[in-house]
């Protein structure tokens, strides 16, 4: 693995995040813009007629798209914690957890981040959070009771290390991008459902271009989620081996998680990428080594990164 360095992982996710933020709006000004191009009744000034009503609906769309980011943005913590069931873990709780998070903020100059609990027997970990006041580690109650204290160890560290690179913020923004598209295309489906039982044709095609334009949306917002590199995991275990010293220790972890990531409560494929080990793609992974759909996998191979760990 080419080594990259802290500031230069951290510039490149901020990078990423502004164009992301960029091309959201672009992606959504232009989608509107073609369907007002296909709804056009008059072929002969339909380019012009399209100019036009775009120029007057321009304002509407991006106060749209600017209160979806608001919203997102300010209720973020919540979406997650009910998509993956996450609770807050107190110190009364578990005073074991939050040790060994604040040994590592402090060895290592971080704010300490809150951190959570999800209740499921299986291994999991993720990171999670905007900035310094919604950074959060989340540990399933299988991960802290069946890991001896190195490991868990080297698992925190791995989060702690996504925080610190930004991470967490560009899949966050990924994540947001994602959602609207993705509600959008429910939202017609459900619409061109309720067409057929009744509204006219001419309504009809106006839902049924839409569909299909919100599904481009959707399809090219997936690929720009995909762009985000599988190397960030590289990285963080980097950053795990070198902030514990103990490579070997994550390695031993990751093997524990490979048997059993899934989250039963984790069905959103986008936040599902926020795991350490992806519970969407367990079942995948025992396939062949290399297909199509391994191109769209949002994180390495498992075994490949034990290989990279025991090579500290």
């Amino acid at each position: 693995m080419k080594y990259v360095g802290l500031n230069t992982q951290i510039w490149t996710n901020n990078f990423k995040s502004v164009v992301l933020l960029i091309l959201f709006p672009l992606v959504v000004f232009g989608l509107v813009w073609l369907f007002l191009y296909f709804v056009q009744p008059q072929a002969e000034y339909r380019i012009a007629n399209s100019n036009r009503t775009f120029m007057q609906i321009i304002p509407w769309v991006a106060t749209g798209i600017l209160l979806w980011f608001l919203i997102a943005f300010f209720s973020h913590s919540k979406m997650i914690e009910s998509a993956t069931g996450s609770v807050p873990l107190s110190r009364k709780e578990n005073k074991r957890i939050y040790n060994l998070v604040e040994n590592l903020c402090i060895g290592s100059g971080m704010t300490m981040p809150k951190i959570n609990v999800i209740n499921d027997d299986s291994l999991n970990a993720f990171a999670s959070g905007i900035n310094a006041s919604t950074f959060t580690v989340s540990l399933s109650r299988g991960i802290i009771d069946r890991l001896d204290d190195d490991e868990l160890e080297a698992v925190i560290a791995h989060e702690l290390t996504h925080i610190r690179n930004r991470d967490v913020r560009l899949l966050i923004v990924s994540i947001i991008f994602v959602g609207i598209f993705a509600f959008i295309t429910e939202a017609l489906l459900r619409s061109m459902r309720f067409s057929v039982g009744g509204r006219g044709k001419k309504d009809g095609r106006f839902v049924l271009i839409a569909l299909l334009l919100a599904g481009l949306g959707y399809l090219l917002s997936t690929l720009f989620r995909f762009a985000i590199s599988r190397q960030r995991e590289y990285m963080a275990d980097a950053g795990s081996a070198q902030m514990t010293r103990r490579p070997l220790a994550l390695a031993a972890a990751l093997e524990k998680i490979a048997s059993d990531p899934r989250i039963e409560a984790v069905e959103r494929h986008d936040v599902a990428q926020l795991f350490i080990e992806n519970p969407g793609e367990t079942e995948q992974k025992k396939g062949p080594s290399f297909s199509i759909s391994s191109l769209f996998k949002t994180h390495p191979p498992i075994e490949k990164r034990i290989e990279i760990l025991k090579q500290f």
